[in-house]
């Protein structure tokens, strides 16, 4: 579910709990998300056959990226089992974009921090393990 805001800003995620993600201003409930300034949307592993290992892929990404962000956070989940391979990583610096790359509930908190700032931040989270 997309949505379109004037200011674009990135928006908060409200709640984070095993399994569910709730963004600000967006009814439906995620297990995994992608946010970027101004919308939202389920982050379907199955869209590029991502799973824990090897782990997140540049096509992951790519879609935030291309949202005109500074700074990509990527949520590893709760125990940290999804992988984030270096050459991820490479792709997402060669963007021109900074990234940190954390345990899910550490992340959300630093993007909420960041969009809070009024920071072009971006992020891809894993809800469960």
């Amino acid at each position: 579910m997309q949505q379109r805001r004037g200011s674009m800003s990135s928006p908060e995620i409200a709640s984070l709990s095993w399994g569910h993600m709730k963004v600000k201003g967006c009814s439906s409930s995620y297990k995994d998300c992608k946010v970027w300034p101004g919308g939202s949307r389920a982050w379907d592993w199955r869209e590029t056959g991502t799973d824990h290992y090897p782990g997140v892929q540049p096509a992951d990404v790519e879609e935030v990226l291309k949202k005109g962000i500074d700074l990509l956070v990527i949520g590893r989940g709760m125990s940290e089992a999804l992988q984030v391979p270096s050459s991820t990583v490479d792709f997402v610096k060669q963007k021109g974009v900074d990234v940190r790359v954390l345990q899910t509930e550490k992340a959300v908190a630093e993007y909420n921090k960041l969009a809070g700032q009024g920071a072009k931040v971006g992020g891809v989270f894993h809800s469960t393990c």
